[in-house]
């Protein structure tokens, strides 16, 4: 049976980030687009990273983030994982020597076979809801019936999920992981604790029974 991974995005705090660790997480995610309020400093992605129990993934996230400036995150943080959550081009994706994840706003035209191929080295595409103007974070749900039954790349699937539908997002679509950070959150970039435990408690019920 397959185990749901789960990430949580967007901490800017190094108590939560290690709570989350302890409690299950298999990834913490870092904002790297000063727009996000979870936007985090390299200092603050620092200590966050430093604190952390081992075998715990880190992410970085950027947005259309120019090449120097990813070039001396990686230079300055043991980053595992690449998370494009811009217009970047396969190509622009792949240059840094990392794994890398592909964020792909659904709509109703989304052709989600084209892409798998375009960025066919990815570690997975994540599947976020569509909003015009904003990347990504707006803890909103898109309509899973999108998603093809079949993909040749993991599929992680984002977008409005909380501790109420994490079963049932597991149940319908199946995804390799989820990723989730407005609705673990006290406030934006604040996470709660509380939620994190019962969001990761949702995964691990639904795999169990699955």
């Amino acid at each position: 049976m397959q185990r749901t991974r789960v990430k949580i995005c967007g901490f800017t705090n190094t108590e939560q980030a290690v709570f989350a660790a302890k409690a299950g997480v298999d990834a913490i995610g870092l904002v790297f687009y000063p727009p996000s309020p979870r936007h985090v400093s390299l200092h603050r992605a620092q200590e966050i990273i430093a604190a952390l129990p081992a075998f715990t993934s880190v992410v970085a996230l950027f947005v259309n983030a120019d090449t120097q400036q990813i070039a001396d995150t990686i230079k300055q943080l043991p980053i595992d994982i690449l998370q494009f959550h811009g217009n970047e081009t396969a190509e622009q994706c792949r240059i840094y020597d990392k794994p890398y994840l592909k964020a792909i706003r659904m709509q109703a035209n989304t052709d989600i076979k084209a892409l798998s191929t375009e960025y066919h080295d990815a570690a997975g595409l994540l599947l976020d809801a569509y909003h015009a103007g904003v990347p990504g974070g707006t803890g909103e749900k898109f309509d899973w019936d999108l998603i093809p039954s079949h993909c040749d790349l993991p599929i992680i699937l984002a977008g409005g999920l909380t501790v109420h539908n994490a079963r049932k997002a597991i149940q319908h679509v199946h995804p390799y992981a989820l990723d989730v950070s407005s609705g673990v959150e006290a406030s934006k970039g604040i996470k709660d604790n509380n939620k994190i435990a019962a969001f990761l408690t949702e995964v691990y019920l639904s795999d169990r029974n699955n």
